[in-house]
């Protein structure tokens, strides 16, 4: 059995989650350089069983798309050009920021440490994985 891994897109940074082989354990990954994602998941994929991947699909409340949807839609697009064998979902992302920021208060993790833009996107990235699986 593969991992699941997860994506939380940003226009600079996007954060990566990854389940344990088992897909029980969600667990924060990497934040990377958003210009620099498919070839960091191309060498992921090579060293590591993904079964699928699952991005976050932002949007407002009301469902319409948000200003970060486009770039989700183009992602997704060479994603498939460049993976053409690999599933990727998408997945609901309403408020993974906000539960991103009160998950890691509630760690513990200081306000210094909670300011660092990729910490968020990596614990957003698990939250999104943490959903799917739960919804699954």
């Amino acid at each position: 059995m593969g991992r699941i891994l997860a994506i939380d897109f940003g226009l600079k940074r996007t954060g990566i989650a990854v389940t344990d082989s088992l897909q029980i354990i969600a667990n924060g990954l990497d934040t990377v350089a958003t210009h620099t994602l498919l070839d960091y998941l191309k060498s992921y994929f090579e060293r590591e069983v993904v079964d699928k991947v699952v991005i976050g699909m932002p949007k407002n409340l009301d469902s319409s798309d948000t200003d970060s949807t486009h770039g989700v839609r183009v992602l997704i697009k060479h994603f498939r050009k460049k993976f053409p064998e690999m599933p990727i979902i998408e997945h609901d992302e309403r408020f993974t920021s906000q539960l991103a920021m009160q998950a890691m208060i509630a760690g513990g993790m200081s306000k210094k440490d909670r300011r660092v833009k990729g910490t968020v996107d990596r614990v957003s990235a698990t939250i999104i994985l943490q959903s799917y699986m739960e919804s699954q």
